[in-house]
């Protein structure tokens, strides 16, 4: 059975101010992680439209990671390695799906919905009754859940963060009850790893990975909010594009060195870049990134 779980991760943010906020902190969070020993390559960003939910915005990256993961995962995966990423964004409804060529059985749906309430709404993307007994739903604090000590800075902590432009924070004990404006981004994220012996583990480790990014990603965009408060989407548009041009370029020229052959049995190349975007109504699966 795929593990799933549901996140809900509330923001003292109306959903159109998180609608800025979210692309602000995506294309700067892509950014700065590039210049660590990984990176996020935008292949493609293109407008989509939905029969349903309308136009919106796709978005394919190759999220290179393979440094980062633990030594027994490494072990099996080739030295050039990444996931693609594949997002559809419907705001305030998003689909994102992550799969890898090199191993099929390999794959994460995210479905994300946004509204303008504390967390309170039981069943906010529909799922089915044999879907709810099966939920596990988590409440990730931004200001009270606590990170990594490497991903810890003290003016991104929410518990002191106060932004000069809208003079929202800190957020004290008991805030997603008591502050105003508030919205809460709802998530139902599958995670599927089908290969015997090791599924339980690769999945439980996916999960934790995802909620350690959802919680620094939404910390840092509510600590980074006077940076983007004033933008407009076509400002923030502007600024993504800016961002991702600069990252690929990152990306690339690491992977110059990446080509170059260190052993006989080292790859020389990257996998090809993946297939024409199909919408999810076509492919018949559904989403997540923790981007969107």
């Amino acid at each position: 059975m795929v593990l799933t779980k549901e996140y809900r991760i509330c923001m003292p943010l109306t959903t159109e101010e998180y609608r800025i906020g979210q692309l602000y902190m995506i294309a700067r969070h892509s950014h700065e992680q590039s210049d660590d020993d990984e990176g996020v390559e935008v292949v493609e960003n293109v407008e989509c439209d939905h029969p349903e939910h309308g136009k919106g915005q796709f978005t394919e990256k190759r999220i290179h990671l393979s440094s980062k993961l633990p030594y027994w995962i490494q072990s099996v995966l080739p030295r050039i390695f990444y996931v693609t990423e594949k997002a559809w964004n419907y705001f305030p409804f998003t689909i994102t799906e992550y799969t890898c060529s090199f191993i099929p059985k390999f794959h994460i749906s995210i479905e994300t919905r946004y509204e303008d309430n504390n967390g309170s709404t039981e069943n906010c993307l529909g799922l089915t009754p044999i879907e709810l007994i099966h939920r596990e739903v988590d409440f990730v604090d931004i200001a009270y859940d606590e990170l990594t000590p490497k991903r810890y800075k003290e003016e991104e902590d929410p518990k002191f963060f106060q932004s000069k432009l809208t003079r929202r924070g800190p957020l004290v004990e008991g805030w997603r009850d008591a502050t105003q404006p508030i919205m809460c981004s709802y998530k139902v994220v599958r995670a599927s790893f089908e290969v015997w012996g090791m599924q339980t583990r690769v999945e439980d480790f996916i999960h934790r990975c995802i909620r350690d990014i959802l919680l620094l990603g939404h910390r840092q965009a509510f600590a980074w909010i006077d940076e983007w408060y004033n933008m407009t989407l076509e400002d923030v548009r502007e600024y993504e594009k800016k961002m991702q041009a600069e990252t690929n370029e990152k990306v690339r020229l690491r992977n110059l060195n990446y080509d170059k052959p260190v052993t006989p049995t080292s790859p020389t190349s990257s996998v090809p870049s993946s297939p024409l975007p199909k919408s999810p109504s076509q492919s018949g699966r559904s989403w997540f990134s923790w981007s969107n």
